[in-house]
């Protein structure tokens, strides 16, 4: 039960930081979510130095890693945003941006995870 706490508030905290990113950075005058976009960059290189500082130090209790990858980056990055973001950009028949959202939020997410990660093990 304190387990499934952990993951309550890191959640919490994550999705409000989701939310205030996505109400400062959206556009929309011309519809691309960058807030969106931030917030999964941004989340995939705090899971990548979290779980990399873990695995690296091993001072990171199964509690803090649970509020902060599962719970924190849990609620901070979105992929329900980014898969409804990208059904706007078809719908509206703007494959340029869906094209260019979809493999960019990839490829940036996956560097960044990697990224997070080697500087843990560098630093």
């Amino acid at each position: 039960m304190k387990q499934l706490l952990f993951v309550f508030v890191g959640g919490g905290f994550g999705s409000i930081a989701r939310y205030l990113l996505a109400k400062y950075f959206n556009s929309s005058t011309d519809g691309i979510p960058y807030g969106t976009f931030l917030a999964n960059v941004l989340g995939s290189l705090l899971i990548g130095i979290i779980l990399g500082f873990a695995a690296k130090n091993d001072t990171l209790t199964q509690n803090q890693t649970l509020l902060l990858a599962t719970g924190f980056c849990g609620g901070f990055t979105t992929f329900s945003a980014f898969a409804y973001e990208n059904h706007v950009f078809l719908k509206t028949g703007n494959l340029t941006f869906f094209f260019w959202y979809s493999i960019a939020s990839f490829a940036t997410g996956l560097a960044a995870v990697f990224f997070g990660m080697y500087m843990v093990k560098t630093y």
